[in-house]
């Protein structure tokens, strides 16, 4: 488990946005072609109190603003296991607050997505986009709290700046759903 680093995020953003804005940062330092990675979002100063020598491992050892979000990368995900089926045996404890996961994909613009052949199979459609020229690498970061909350954060490959990274609640829904799913009773 490793702690994100912290990061320029602005601290106008509410405490959602900015963990995953340094998801999405600490991701982005480690490179392109990265496995997806899970994080549990922790309440700072919960963690703080209840964890001290955790929160001290972490580097957390200032005062935190009351709802701030830790993110604590979980074990790698399974290879070869499909996302969906992954996130379906997921059981938080009560002390994660909400979860994130960073992801890359291939995504065509809408206009390309018009001229898709009709009637491939998941693995003839992947090989398509794959060699679809107008095809980009995305990486996507997504971000949700147990009261169903969500946040998102887009990087585009070629335009891999931190200024040039969209945010929003409703970018993903799929993914987001998935990941609000790991907290169901």
């Amino acid at each position: 488990m490793s702690n994100t680093a912290s990061s320029g995020t602005p601290m106008a953003a509410g405490p959602l946005t900015r963990a995953v804005l340094e998801i999405d940062e600490y991701v982005a330092g480690l490179g392109w072609d990265q496995p997806a990675r899970l994080f549990a979002l922790v309440d700072t100063g919960r963690l703080r109190s209840q964890e001290p020598g955790l929160a001290e491992r972490l580097g957390l050892t200032e005062d935190a603003p009351e709802g701030t979000l830790t993110p604590i990368e979980q074990d790698e995900l399974p290879a070869g296991s499909p996302l969906d089926e992954f996130l379906g045996t997921i059981a938080w404890p009560d002390s994660v607050v909400g979860c994130a996961l960073s992801v890359e994909r291939l995504m065509l613009p809408p206009s390309a997505e018009a001229s898709v052949p009709d009637g491939l199979d998941e693995k003839r459609l992947a090989k398509w986009v794959a060699e679809h020229p107008e095809r980009q690498e995305v990486r996507m970061t997504v971000a949700v709290l147990r009261g169903g909350k969500r946040e998102s954060a887009l990087r585009l490959r070629e335009k891999d700046a931190a200024t040039d990274v969209l945010t929003g609640s409703d970018l993903v829904p799929g993914l987001a759903e998935a990941l609000t799913a790991t907290f169901a009773e």
